[in-house]
């Protein structure tokens, strides 16, 4: 069944390890005959989420004049929200959590959200598996709390240089769960 996939890049650095990885999946997903758009909040202004509780009150999700304007029709038409990020401090980067944090919008506006099911790739210098634990919890309390099905989780450790994903085997497991929806 061919599905209709957002991928939420958090990458600030073009052809970066979470930039690639994001890449890998999309031509998985689009192999496997699967609509693929991606949304890099890095490349975008998107400011903090105010609390005004106005979402949606103007004609647009925000009535603060930001790119998650641009955001929210996507999120309303994706079946699949891909998260594609590097570790920043235990978590997203600020741009892909200013994004997150205005999901909100739908719950105050009342506005449906099509997804169902989402995937987390993200990668970092950490080499530890648990230096991704404020991450990956933050995903699984997402999940939770908007109901979506866990797709399949790639965390990638010990990247720092730009590139180094391509020295490991992680572009093809990135390509293989695109594939695999």
């Amino acid at each position: 069944m061919r599905k209709n996939i957002l991928v939420l890049a958090g990458s600030p650095r073009k052809g970066g390890n979470s930039d690639l990885l994001a890449e890998a999946f999309m031509a998985g997903a689009r192999e496997a005959g699967h609509e693929v758009g991606i949304f890099r909040t890095a490349e975008k202004n998107i400011d903090d989420c105010k609390a005004c509780d106005a979402c949606f009150s103007q004609g647009r999700a925000c009535v603060f004049d930001d790119d998650f304007n641009d955001l929210a029709p996507l999120l309303e038409r994706a079946e699949t929200l891909v998260f594609c990020t590097p570790l920043y401090w235990f978590s997203f980067p600020a741009s892909m959590k200013a994004a997150i944090d205005k999901f909100y919008a739908f719950i105050i506006g009342g506005r449906p959200m099509k997804v169902e099911e989402s995937l987390l790739i993200a990668c970092g210098g950490d080499e530890r598996v648990s230096g991704f634990d404020g991450l990956v919890q933050s995903y699984r309390l997402i999940l939770e709390y908007r109901n979506w099905r866990d797709r399949g989780q790639l965390i990638v450790t010990g990247l720092t240089g730009k590139g180094e994903v391509r020295k490991i085997n992680a572009l093809d497991k990135a390509a293989r769960l695109g594939r695999g929806l």
